[in-house]
């Protein structure tokens, strides 16, 4: 079947995938954006079926583009042609690729966690950048996680910035929103242990033992972590700061934490 060709930029499909930048009509939708060829290929990976699908040839970047295309086809998805112009007008990236999928949302509760003998787990409050929830996914991705825990969010985890820091991976690493009351009884239910970074702690966070049922907590770039998680935590910890800045950005922060209780746990399982 060839695929509908649309060029009008006032197109009500083109209208839509611009609506779908922001929360509200992607809420109310129940979907969300992902541009790029890595991080479609990476939900048709994880068996998540994109809605519809959309590409324009001239901005193509390879030549597998017009195989994934065919594999999310095969996997349901509605597939429609742009012209470069009409592309350009539903990119959010400065260098699109030519490739646009509209994905459903999906939500997972603690409960659905699938928790080995050891878990670990990251949990994140209250992080305000999307670029710095996309960074932290990856690196959380990298390190092994077994999920990660969204608390009292004030960025959407289906932003589409989220989407493209993580580099797909979103769809890999399990991640539930929930209020913090509630992940702490659960973790507390569930015996695994609160590792909370703050600069006021007397112990570095490479003199505590990261082995075992653990959960690093990190908190909000301006703000840090909240007097609830300060409070209720196992361990507190720090990162040495030898020089002039006196915190660093809590992307970065989460991935040395995270790869200090890798290393102590013997790598990547």
């Amino acid at each position: 079947m060839t695929p509908e060709k649309i060029s009008s930029l006032q197109n009500p499909r083109i209208k839509q995938l611009v609506k779908l930048r922001d929360r509200g009509p992607r809420d109310e939708a129940g979907v969300f954006l992902v541009e790029g060829y890595r991080e479609i290929r990476r939900a048709l990976e994880k068996a998540v079926a994109p809605a519809e699908l959309y590409y324009a040839p001239e901005w193509f970047l390879g030549e597998n583009e017009p195989a994934l295309i065919a594999q999310a086809a095969a996997a349901g998805a509605q597939v429609f042609e742009l012209t470069k112009a009409a592309f350009a007008k539903v990119a959010y990236r400065e260098r699109p690729d030519g490739l646009l999928a509209v994905v459903p949302q999906w939500r997972r509760g603690l409960g659905d966690l699938k928790l080995p003998a050891s878990p670990l787990l990251l949990v994140v409050e209250a992080i305000e950048k999307p670029g710095n929830l996309g960074t932290i996914l990856r690196g959380a991705d990298a390190a092994g996680c077994d999920g990660v825990i969204v608390c009292d969010p004030v960025t959407d985890i289906f932003n589409p910035n989220v989407v493209r820091a993580s580099t797909g991976v979103l769809f890999s690493v399990p991640v539930v929103v929930e209020e913090n009351t509630r992940v702490r009884a659960w973790l507390r239910e569930n015996k695994i242990r609160v590792v909370a970074t703050t600069p006021a702690a007397e112990t570095l966070y490479t003199a505590a033992d990261l082995r075992g049922p653990l959960a690093v907590v990190m908190g909000s770039e301006q703000y840090g972590l909240s007097e609830f998680w300060l409070t209720h935590a196992d361990l507190p910890v720090r990162i040495p700061m030898a020089g002039q800045a006196d915190s660093l950005n809590v992307a970065m922060a989460t991935i040395i934490t995270l790869f200090e209780a890798v290393r102590q746990r013997g790598g990547v399982r």
